[in-house]
């Protein structure tokens, strides 16, 4: 099996029980060479493939937690589009935007928060990633948008929707096809 990675790391695919034939990652960070991997890395954008990765053949492209990052409707369009024309088959898994817990600043209900509070948690939060500082909280506050069920439907509308839980809550959701 070919697999196309939308954002993932050689570390990823290196820890895997299951090594498929190759795996091609497209991230926007380098990532550091697996001495004796079957990983290449390319850096590039996921919404705007390079035309290295467009005209190749994949068996499957998977994408964990990346589509709530890549920047509005528009981008995730882009990245669905790209998802359903590179391979017969995809998992692509984003938290789910009704959790309880951000899972990016584990804080409970943050994304409900408006942008002006989303910066003051962020800075202060001590259970976060990260701290941020200055602008750079700020950004944090923007880079994130969780996805509900209806916007996973859209940009995934051929595939099945399968749904993660924790505590019998839905937790995240995967379009599969």
């Amino acid at each position: 099996m070919h697999v196309l990675d939308l954002g993932g790391t050689v570390q990823t695919w290196s820890a895997a029980p299951v090594t498929p034939a190759s795996v091609t990652i497209v991230n926007l960070q380098p990532q550091p060479p697996a001495p004796g991997s079957t990983v290449t890395s390319i850096v590039g954008d996921v919404c705007s493939l390079p035309s290295a990765v467009v005209a190749r053949s994949f068996d499957l492209v998977f994408s964990n937690s990346v589509i709530e990052h890549v920047g509005g409707h528009a981008k995730r369009m882009e990245m669905a589009s790209s998802v359903r024309s590179l391979a017969p088959h995809h998992w692509v898994q984003t938290p789910y935007r009704y959790f309880p817990m951000e899972p990016h600043m584990l804080f409970p209900g943050f994304q409900f928060l408006p942008p002006v509070a989303q910066v003051q948690v962020a800075r202060r939060w001590p259970f976060a990633w990260a701290q941020p500082t200055g602008r750079a909280a700020v950004g944090v506050a923007l880079e994130v948008e969780l996805l509900t069920r209806t916007q996973m439907t859209f940009y995934f509308p051929s595939s099945r929707l399968l749904t993660e839980r924790f505590g019998g809550l839905p937790k995240s959701l995967i379009a599969m096809a």
